[in-house]
């Protein structure tokens, strides 16, 4: 009956498609072409569809031009490429060498002040212009779609990704300053020894400003590697994220309903990992995402974990697989868990939800008594939590397959 259920869920989760307004193309009578037409098949929103992908169909609807039709993710698989710091300046310094004097200036002060001066200048762009691509092509956060958005300040500490960015832009500005103030030195030379003492102070001072600032470069590339290393969400694939307290069965769960081995995506502010796998039902392909456990407290008192799982409960169109643990094995009791449960319900009510009582191979007759509760509560829902879960629960057990048989047979079947 519980894996019923969740096949139930699993084929409502089938139904979801992000809403894409559709314009019909037309022939235009006054003159050759086709033109887009005002009328739009609207599509019926759904618990899924996220608020960009809304706010997109209106500004067509309202013949409003757009940069994008719906905000989407994947901006971190598309970062660049950065060298370490120490890679830059040693390839540059290696180029910049090979650089020779323009071919015919018979005088050798000039000839020697030409090659010092084109030396210092290719030094200087060899340094510069990665820096500038850099700064170019990593995307402004404002720019992010939500979600990634979130995982940045959540990852790199509010306003980092910024500071980073503009530190790296700092050293191509000083860069570009150094490398011109020597290169007209050297050209300004009398004689070929003083072009020659001029170019090494050039050499040394691009150096020692690459070598005192190039922090920036090394920060930037540990946090293209954080940021590509985040798990990918396709916003068009259904997407089933377990919630609940720490320790309550979660990652178990994925493992066991998910096909395959889940990717396993280390956050550097913690050891622990974040579990994505897929379920394959038919033809459609689903998402499963296990979160960082809820604590019972205030939104400000959280810390970054739990702060994580509710952006992606904010920003992604998901539904909500909530794992409750009433065994007395995960340290958060089942009234903190009972109040975390209602709190996240009423927020996120507009999700498709599903209940799941973990660990009932651990349950026992009589409901888990903690000395920090009052066992004569006469609260009937809180009693009845206590005991069963919430209303309509399925019941699971990773250990003695309970509740999860038939969907272990229907997974195989599929694979």
């Amino acid at each position: 009956m519980g894996v019923m259920s969740m096949r139930i869920c699993l084929s409502h989760l089938q139904l979801w498609q992000i809403p894409r307004p559709k314009i019909h193309l037309r022939k235009s009578r006054s003159s050759p072409g086709l033109y887009a037409s005002p009328s739009i098949t609207e599509y019926r929103s759904s618990c899924f569809c996220s608020q960009q992908a809304q706010a997109a169909a209106r500004g067509v609807l309202q013949n409003k031009p757009m940069v994008k039709e719906i905000e989407s993710v994947g901006a971190f698989q598309k970062l660049p490429m950065v060298m370490p710091s120490v890679d830059i300046l040693s390839s540059a310094l290696k180029k910049a060498k090979r650089v020779s004097a323009t071919k015919g200036i018979s005088n050798i002060a000039k000839r020697e002040r030409n090659k010092a001066a084109k030396q210092l200048d290719a030094l200087m762009k060899e340094l510069a212009v990665p820096l500038r691509d850099y700064v170019a092509n990593f995307p402004n956060r404002k720019c992010l779609h939500p979600y990634e958005r979130s995982l940045t300040e959540l990852t790199l500490g509010d306003g980092n990704y910024e500071k980073v960015l503009k530190n790296v832009d700092a050293l191509r500005k000083k860069v570009v300053s150094a490398g011109k103030e020597h290169a007209s030195l050297c050209a300004k030379s009398l004689s070929k020894r003083e072009a020659e003492e001029r170019l090494s102070e050039g050499l040394q001072r691009l150096e020692e400003v690459f070598n005192r600032e190039g922090k920036a470069v090394d920060d930037l590339l540990n946090i293209a590697k954080t940021l590509r290393a985040m798990p990918v969400v396709d916003l068009e694939t259904p997407t089933l994220c377990l919630v609940g307290a720490p320790n309550v069965g979660k990652s178990s769960l994925v493992r066991v309903i998910s096909t395959g081995k889940p990717e396993v995506c280390n956050y550097p502010f913690t050891t622990r990992g974040i579990l994505m796998g897929h379920i394959n039902l038919g033809y459609q392909n689903f998402q499963i995402t296990d979160t960082p456990g809820l604590l019972q407290r205030r939104d400000e008192d959280r810390n970054n974990l739990e702060k994580l799982t509710l952006a992606v409960l904010t920003h992604l169109p998901t539904a909500i697989l909530f794992v409750h643990d009433l065994s007395g094995e995960c340290g958060t009791s089942p009234s903190d868990q009972f109040t975390i449960y209602k709190e996240i319900k009423e927020r996120f009510s507009d999700h498709i939800w599903l209940d799941v009582v973990s660990k009932c191979d651990l349950l026992q007759t009589s409901p888990v008594a903690y000395v920090t509760e009052d066992e004569d509560s006469e609260h009937l829902e809180m009693a009845s939590y206590r005991k069963m879960g919430p209303d309509g629960a399925i019941r699971v057990s990773v250990m003695n397959e309970e509740g999860l048989n038939e969907v272990t047979q229907f997974k195989s079947h599929n694979s």
